[in-house]
């Protein structure tokens, strides 16, 4: 089975491209969600991704200090320390879960973020959370 990697990310941080996909399409499956500022992560909404049998969420937030919203990606990195210290509770592994500060059209964050998110993966095999589906 091929890993997958739900990336959520906020409108002025990331960009989904092409390039991106082609990067990885033979070796991961990804899944990509807009969200209209980081601040909208929410834990039900990781936990869900997680639930559909990601093996990993990688969330892309603006650097800090340049949140249009002020401090989205703040309250971003709260919630990603919380929804961490709850999956190692659980025992699906906090490490699965990746925040990552990038600037807009800043592919090569992006693509290294991915790489990392799929070395973690290789290391800590599929998402447990998969066999309950």
């Amino acid at each position: 089975m091929k890993p997958k990697i739900t990336v959520m990310y906020c409108i002025n941080s990331f960009s989904e491209s092409a390039s991106c996909h082609a990067a990885f399409d033979e070796d991961l499956e990804l899944k990509f969600i807009k969200l209209p500022c980081s601040s909208m992560v929410k834990d039900v909404f990781v936990l869900r991704a997680f639930e559909a049998g990601s093996d990993a969420v990688v969330i892309f937030v603006c650097p800090e200090g340049h949140c249009r919203y002020v401090e989205g990606n703040i309250r971003a990195k709260k919630r990603v320390a919380w929804i961490q210290n709850l999956l190692d509770e659980v025992g699906l592994d906090g490490r699965r879960l990746i925040l990552q500060n990038v600037s807009a059209k800043n592919e090569t964050v992006a693509s290294e973020t991915l790489q990392h998110a799929l070395g973690m993966i290789k290391e800590l095999g599929l998402s447990p959370a998969r066999s309950a589906i």
